[in-house]
């Protein structure tokens, strides 16, 4: 069983998203162990990147932030390289499809591989271009994360049928940030996932309470949550660790509440 596998084995899972260099880097080291001590079962670190298409205000922020920190491609693959004996629960980068070519695809697969990462998320490559950095991931033992949203209907068996680790389920139109209500559609889609294949999936974008969690972990195989983190991050800067930590605790207790 891969890592990613393991995270969702017989449970439901919680996945905390942190935009890496927001504030420091340094910080992001602490809140990565942290986050792990708090219960996550996977962390999503976003790699902060100037135009950042499916993200909200918040995110946005972050990567401004962490991009006026001096924070760099290869300074958050040193960071998360630092953590690689004792980060035991998965990690997969979040990007843009810019960030890696201009980095160069084999160059940053092998890095990923290399500091611990076993998958990649890249929300602005389309399904029919995927091929074109998926095998080349694949090579380095980096699974590249497959996303489904409200207007992927036509395409879901398509999506599933070729999908690893997990799918990611995208629970409402637009950008990422934290909404009061969540498309329970989302459920169908996901219904017609499991016709296909088998795969864990985890519901993102907008779930910000305990409540909404649960609702999410209902009706999927775990939770993803950012920009309510992100935003922790902004108010308490430097010191946001402790209070992310307790943030995560609660959320994992609600996602596990579940079962």
């Amino acid at each position: 069983m891969n890592k990613i596998a393991e995270a969702f084995d017989g449970k439901k899972a919680f996945i905390p998203f942190v935009t890496a260099g927001d504030p420091n880097l340094q910080t992001t080291k602490e809140l990565l162990l942290a986050m792990q001590e708090a219960g996550a079962d996977l962390i999503e670190i976003g790699i902060p990147f100037s135009d950042p298409v499916a993200e909200g205000p918040v995110i946005q922020q972050a990567d401004i932030r962490a991009l006026a920190s001096g924070t760099t491609t290869d300074k958050i693959f040193d960071m998360v390289q630092s953590l690689s004996s004792e980060m035991k629960v998965p990690m997969v980068f979040m990007t843009y499809i810019n960030p890696v070519f201009v980095y160069g695809i084999e160059k940053f697969a092998r890095r990923s591989r290399e500091c611990g990462v076993c998958g990649i998320i890249v929300p602005d490559v389309p399904f029919e271009e995927k091929e074109e950095i998926r095998k080349t991931f694949a090579d380095y033992d980096v699974t590249l994360i497959s996303m489904i949203a409200p207007t992927s209907d036509d395409r879901v068996k398509k999506i599933a049928e070729e999908a690893d680790g997990f799918v990611y389920c995208v629970s409402s139109l637009g950008v990422t940030g934290v909404r009061a209500r969540l498309n329970t559609g989302i459920s169908r889609l996901i219904g017609k996932v499991k016709e296909v294949k088998e795969i864990p999936c985890a519901i993102g974008f907008g779930i910000s309470t305990p409540e909404q969690a649960k609702e999410m972990a209902a009706i999927s195989d775990g939770a993803i949550v950012g920009s309510a983190i992100v935003r922790l991050v902004a108010e308490h800067g430097e010191d946001c660790v402790p209070y992310v930590r307790e943030y995560v605790k609660s959320m994992k207790q609600a996602v596990q509440s579940v079962l």
